[in-house]
């Protein structure tokens, strides 16, 4: 047998392995994502912990399992959430190793994500404005400094147990809308959901923009 033949291909599997060593590496460090796909049932994510379940799954997913990972997500009514309060205190980095914001403070002021910067969990960019299809409605339930709405109207179909009737709140994950006022612009006080199905459904979410996507971090 010649031994260039038995040694060609070993050599690719090697450089294959050591190009990617880096991106897995930088994936172990991530401790901010966007979630490249929703569970699937439009804002119903079995509540807070259906969420953060879910983070982990995707973050395991990628080797960046080992942390504690929260969904950005507020809740209203009687023992009410506030999202910014369950993230942790920062720096947050996504899976390229930029780092999204330094702390709470600067993540509800002047952060660093943009649609370059809001990556998936496998470093990739969630399709925006003038992308096909639109993805970039990110569920959050929150205002804009991150704390849960007042109990008066539905702003997290029903505390994200609701894949039918409600409402929730939207941000853009690419920071783009319609125009340029601060709530199109908005990654997480963006807009209400809404729709034929009841405001809820994934039809309803896909509708305006989203696909039952969230925002995942790692908490300290």
């Amino acid at each position: 047998m010649n031994p260039r033949r038995l040694y060609a291909p070993l050599a690719a599997i090697f450089i294959t392995c050591g190009a990617l060593a880096p991106a897995v590496a930088q994936q172990a460090n991530m401790t901010f994502f966007v979630t490249s796909e929703g569970p699937g049932k439009g804002a119903d994510l079995g509540g807070l912990a259906g969420a953060d379940a879910h983070c982990l799954k995707l973050a395991t997913s990628v080797g960046a399992g080992g942390k504690t990972w929260r969904a950005y997500l507020s809740t209203q009514g009687a023992g009410a959430v506030n999202a910014r309060d369950r993230i942790g205190k920062g720096p947050w980095v996504n899976a390229k190793g930029v780092t999204i914001a330094k702390d709470v403070a600067e993540l509800h002021g002047t952060n660093n994500l943009t649609k370059q910067t809001a990556l998936s969990e496998k470093g990739d960019v969630i399709n925006g404005r003038g992308d096909t299809p639109n993805r970039h409605d990110i569920l959050t339930g929150s205002q804009a400094d991150g704390t849960a709405f007042p109990p008066d109207k539905d702003m997290t179909c029903k505390n994200w147990t609701s894949g039918t009737a409600g409402s929730a709140m939207l941000g853009h994950a690419d920071r783009a809308g319609l125009n340029t006022e601060p709530p199109a612009l908005s990654w997480n006080a963006s807009h209400p959901s809404r729709g034929p199905g009841g405001g809820c459904t994934q039809a309803d979410l896909r509708s305006t923009g989203g696909d039952g996507l969230l925002y995942c971090f790692a908490g300290n």
